[in-house]
């Protein structure tokens, strides 16, 4: 039986693809927090970073207890970096706008693994953990989405 202290190989793979895509999405946030002119968008990204931050911290320890080392990096390929590259060069240009839409797809796509995640470990003895963590980032999710189509013309 699956334990959190004796979580199955699967659990512990989903795990570090979470740690992964939350590292990224932290860096990336903080990345966008400090090229965007508007105090109120830059905020709340730093929230965002730190709760990511968070996020990839608690999974780290359950990845720990396990006996595995976890990863304490994040991945140089995917939707997330793909979605950082472009944020990036969007915010040189500083359209609060085309930074949240940036924001928002970076946002579909972690939120997107979040539910792939939950599918594959139905049942793990981590579901609440990871069940409390989609949330914030469906919320953050819909809150981009909601401050970006304010900027809608």
């Amino acid at each position: 039986m699956e334990t959190v202290d004796n979580l199955n190989d699967k659990t512990v793979k989903k795990l570090q693809d979470l740690i992964e895509i939350n590292i990224d999405s932290s860096k990336g946030f903080v990345t966008a927090s400090e090229n965007i002119g508007n105090t109120r968008i830059s905020g709340y990204f730093r929230e965002c970073a730190g709760r990511r931050s968070n996020f990839a911290n608690e999974l780290q320890g359950f990845v720990s207890w396990n006996g595995d080392e976890p990863k304490d990096s994040g991945s140089i390929k995917g939707t997330v970096h793909r979605w950082w590259v472009d944020l990036r060069g969007t915010v040189q240009d500083g359209d609060e706008h085309a930074v949240l839409a940036e924001a928002e797809r970076g946002e579909d796509a972690i939120k997107e693994r979040y539910e792939d995640v939950l599918k594959e470990t139905a049942g793990s003895p981590l579901n609440a953990v990871l069940q409390q963590q989609y949330a914030s980032v469906k919320a953050d999710h819909d809150a981009i989405r909601d401050m970006r189509d304010a900027r809608d013309t």
